[in-house]
Parts: structure tokens; sequence; C-alpha cells
């Protein structure tokens, strides 16, 4: 039995897949891929469409990647510095040896 992952994996692979076979004959084929659904068009223009889209596409994907990475940095609050924090461990350090000695001692 295949779980709900897989199974939505295996759809998008298809789809992916379905998507690139589509894509590849409109650019190379243009006029008989999209005659098959009855569209007269202009070979150049095409793609020229078909090329410009996807450039786009992954234009803005990287630019909102990029965004999201310089938002993320500019609200994220600055780390201690590592002087601050191994004090912090020396503290607790001589905490427990304190409370082990008390201990032994009662």
């Amino acid at each position: 039995m295949v779980s709900k992952d897989q199974s939505i994996g295996g759809a998008i692979f298809l789809i992916c897949v379905v998507i690139a076979i589509i894509y590849t004959l409109i650019v190379f084929l243009p006029t008989q891929t999209l005659g098959v659904f009855g569209f007269v068009v202009n070979e150049t223009e095409v793609r020229i469409w078909a090329v410009v889209i996807p450039v786009f596409i992954a234009f803005i994907a990287i630019m909102g990647i990029g965004a999201w990475i310089g938002w993320t940095m500019a609200t994220t609050p600055p780390p201690k510095p590592i002087e601050e924090i191994t004090s912090e461990i020396e503290e607790e350090e001589k905490k427990e040896e304190k409370e082990a000695e008390t201990a032994k001692e009662s």
C-alpha cells in the first residue's frame, strides 16, 4: 500500500513530466502543438513567450527567496558573543560545584 506522501510525490512527478513534455513541444514545434487545439500562431512569437515566461517566473522566485533571506537576517536578533556564553557556562558549573559541596557536607 502506498502512503499519502508517496502518492503526492508520484502525482507531482507525473505533472512535472507532462509539463516538461508539453513545454518542449511548444518550444520546438509550436505550430503543430498548438494547432492540435485549434490555435493559429506565429512560431517566433510563441517561442519567445515560451522562454520569457519561465525566465520571468524563475527571476521572481529567486528575488523572492533573496528578499525572504534578507528579511530573516534583518529581523533576527544577533547571537550572544561567545565570551558571554562561556562565562554563563562557567557560572553554572561553579553553582553546581557549590551545590555538590553543600550536599556532601550535610
